[in-house]
């Protein structure tokens, strides 16, 4: 086999930017050395000898073993060129959506910036993190009875499901490490409820199906300190929470005053909307 080759002085010669073309137009994100063997109508090996030849030379990423991703031809600098991150959880931990604090700035309800890209997967995982090209991905196992409250977004050519709002909040309370922890959960919270994505109904529906009356401690405790007016979160929170003692802060310390009322030990405090102490 002959593989045309780039030179230095003269950037990438035609025939592999004939093949470059070619898989840009047919492939969107990343992808797999047997989709490219497809798109390029070529012998399995030989794409795979082309393919890690092309990422040598930088006109290729090849993001991990046996997944690659297309670099805008006209890059400044095509080895320094990262695929969007979204895409690769999507390719990479499918069936997935974003969440947690990626998807809480996705939807404004925070101002702070996280380099980690959290991902809710009902892929099997072995690790928690992963880090790809230089970034973080936080992964959570999500079974498929709780693949709800999510939403598309496209990202190119590709469609990036992604937590809604309530779904967001949802989630953060009940895994208040998704967002950084209850102090910035809280944060989040004061800006659902005060902005146009709040929806109370939708909200203890998306509690229930979840099925972990952890969380309505936490909600209920949230509406009163947030001083929400709305009953119906305070009602269904005081009738549907778990007995015993959860931690408002799964990851804070063991100590903290417990509220019977919530069935709460309250081991982070939040004093005020907005505020956290």
């Amino acid at each position: 086999m002959s593989i045309p080759t780039p030179t230095a002085r003269y950037g990438i010669e035609a025939p592999n930017r004939a093949i470059l073309e070619q898989l840009h137009r047919a492939l969107s994100g990343p992808f797999t050395p047997e989709q490219a063997t497809r798109t390029l109508g070529r012998p399995r090996a030989e794409t795979r000898a082309l393919l890690a030849y092309l990422a040598s030379r930088g006109w290729l990423s090849r993001i991990r073993r046996g997944l690659y991703a297309t670099v805008p031809l006209g890059a400044s600098a095509p080895s320094q060129w990262r695929e969007d991150t979204w895409l690769v959880a999507a390719k990479l931990f499918s069936p997935c959506f974003i969440g947690g604090w990626s998807a809480a700035e996705h939807w404004g309800l925070t101002e702070q910036i996280f380099r980690d890209v959290v991902v809710l997967t009902g892929a099997r995982i072995r690790r928690r993190a992963v880090t790809i090209q230089g970034t973080t991905y936080r992964l959570k196992y999500c079974p498929t009875s709780h693949r709800f409250g999510t939403r598309p977004v496209w990202r190119g050519q590709t469609r990036v499901e992604v937590s809604d709002p309530t779904r967001t909040l949802v989630d953060l309370l009940d895994y208040p490490a998704l967002g950084g922890g209850m102090r910035h959960v809280g944060e989040i919270a004061a800006n659902y409820f005060a902005g146009e994505h709040r929806d109370d109904a939708l909200l203890l529906d998306y509690v229930r199906r979840l099925g972990n009356r952890t969380v309505y401690k936490r909600l209920g405790y949230l509406a009163e300190m947030l001083a929400l007016d709305s009953p119906r979160i305070a009602e269904a929170c005081a009738r549907s929470k778990s007995s015993g003692v959860s931690l408002f802060d799964p990851s804070g310390p063991r100590s903290g005053k417990i509220l019977k009322r919530w069935n709460l030990k309250v081991n982070v405090t939040i004093s005020r909307i907005g505020e956290t102490s």
